[in-house]
């Protein structure tokens, strides 16, 4: 494998977390809690942009790896492909920061992950019609409805329990 493609195979495994053998996608989506709490710390008066701009940044390369995908794992939407679980977290917490109009503490990035992989794999409307866009897209577009469903969740969740 070339160096190119090892990049590519850490980003899309988010550094191997892609290859539990249990939940892959539950255990993916922790890099996601990794990047966002990394970015909060990092750059707390930009965070939003931080959050927004690794979203749609690893959106659009996530979207492009069709054909990595295809010739390194034999599904159409292998397990190890984690990277849309990363930037549907990410999406999440930008829903839900700029809805709330706050950051969010340690509770909301715990119960931020659990409704994330909720909505991930209820894949309410359209999320599971986003699944059958082609490639590498379908595998990204259907998290970021998630991640959205999520943030908004996230949000009437805790206000409702004045957190």
């Amino acid at each position: 494998m070339s160096l190119v493609d090892r990049l590519r195979w850490c980003l899309i495994t988010s550094f191997g977390l892609g290859c539990s053998p249990w939940a892959p996608g539950t255990v993916g989506t922790l890099g996601g809690v990794v990047l966002a709490v990394s970015l909060h710390w990092a750059l707390p008066e930009h965070v939003l942009l931080a959050w927004g701009t690794a979203a749609l940044v690893l959106f659009a390369w996530g979207s492009s790896q069709s054909a990595f995908v295809a010739r390194t794992w034999p599904k159409e939407d292998p397990g190890h492909f984690v990277l849309d679980e990363v930037v549907g977290y990410l999406v999440t917490m930008l829903v839900y920061a700029a809805v709330a109009g706050r950051l969010p503490d340690a509770t909301a990035y715990m119960v931020g992950f659990f409704a994330f992989r909720g909505f991930d794999v209820l894949k309410i409307q359209p999320a599971r019609k986003l699944e059958d866009l082609p490639g590498a897209l379908g595998i990204m577009a259907d998290d970021q409805m998630a991640g959205v469903y999520a943030g908004l969740s996230l949000w009437l969740a805790l206000a409702v329990l004045g957190w």
